[in-house]
């Protein structure tokens, strides 16, 4: 075990001892190598770089307290990474490959899985870029997979724990029938000025409203955005969304807790009618929001008013961390558990 101070770590870059990559050439997928290379040696052509062929996923490993190590939904990261394959015409990563190679990276980098006890994690990192020279703008004919890891803490710096967020106008993370279904860096690249803003006026995070007409719940920031009320779970129906995999487990979780769940176009002014809200995704899990304000029209939808996460979103937040540390069974078949 690598000397780390658990307790205390980032949700930032560490090193680690090795990385996993696969090269497509004539058409085919290649072998698996492993490297302890930090680098990536790319044609200044490269389609990644020139025309955004580039996507990438987000999961994690956890240490458990049976000594195991657990993988949550690879398979589900592998299928979103499909779609966005088909969606920005990149040669599809198989299954099999994909998990082969998540699997086989945790386990070299066992060392750095953070121990169990600890509110941390080993974040896993899929990356597949267009590596061929092409400058006009067409799909590269080669292409790398690459996945790294790193040991992680908290996305927030207070954990699960209430945010305030602010809606930006000015600023549109995707268009209706743009890119935002699918997990590449473009839709970051559209979010950085957005989030500044919101950082720079005292606010934990961004608030996307429909690019469209400005009515309607997106994104918070890069996360999926959740309402409850009247034993309710509700969540946007967008095709501007990246189908978050946290926030479909939430929902089925919520529904085994008896509570209803609707997919639905949700108005701003639906804010103020929430008992709880929440900002969901990988890095986060959840991330409760306390209140979200509109300076553009003098609004502030304050959801939780003692400034505490909701029973609700305590109760799906809990439930789900035991099933990623083994604490819950695995009803759904959601982890792969690495002895």
């Amino acid at each position: 075990m690598v000397q780390l101070d658990w307790s205390n770590l980032k949700f930032g870059y560490i090193p680690t001892n090795y990385n996993v990559r696969c090269y497509y050439r004539n058409g085919k997928w290649g072998e698996i190598e492993v490297s302890s290379e930090t680098t990536i040696n790319i044609h200044m052509a490269a389609t990644c770089l020139h025309y955004g062929q580039e996507a990438f996923e987000g999961l994690k490993a956890h240490g458990c307290k049976d000594g195991k190590v657990r993988i949550f939904r690879m398979r589900a990261n592998a299928e979103r990474l499909q779609s966005t394959c088909r969606g920005i015409l990149m040669p599809e990563v198989p299954t099999e490959l994909f998990e082969e190679m998540v699997t086989k990276v945790v386990k070299l980098n066992r060392e750095f899985v953070p121990p169990y006890g600890h509110d941390a994690s080993l974040y896993i990192r899929p990356l597949l870029i267009g590596t061929s020279a092409q400058v006009g703008v067409h799909p590269a004919s080669e292409y790398l997979f690459i996945i790294f890891v790193t040991p992680v803490g908290p996305y927030f710096k207070g954990g699960f724990a209430s945010s305030n967020y602010v809606i930006i106008r000015e600023y549109d993370r995707a268009a209706p029938l743009g890119t935002g279904r699918y997990k590449v860096g473009g839709n970051y690249a559209a979010s950085l000025a957005a989030n500044k803003i919101a950082h720079d006026k005292g606010y934990s995070c961004e608030f996307y409203l429909d690019a469209k007409e400005k009515k309607y719940i997106d994104e918070c920031g890069a996360a999926n955005f959740f309402g409850i009320k009247n034993n309710t779970y509700i969540t946007p129906k967008s095709s501007s969304v990246l189908p978050s995999i946290t926030n479909n487990s939430l929902q089925q979780i919520a529904r085994d807790m008896g509570m209803k769940v609707e997919v639905r176009p949700i108005p701003e002014v639906e804010l103020s009618t929430f008992e709880e809200a929440g900002a969901c995704g990988t890095a986060a899990v959840i991330s409760p929001i306390e209140k979200i304000d509109d300076l553009e029209n003098g609004k502030s939808y304050v959801i939780s008013k003692d400034g505490k996460p909701g029973p609700w979103s305590t109760k799906l937040y809990n439930h789900l961390r035991k099933i990623q540390l083994g604490e819950e069974p695995d009803v759904h078949n959601w982890v792969t558990v690495l002895d």
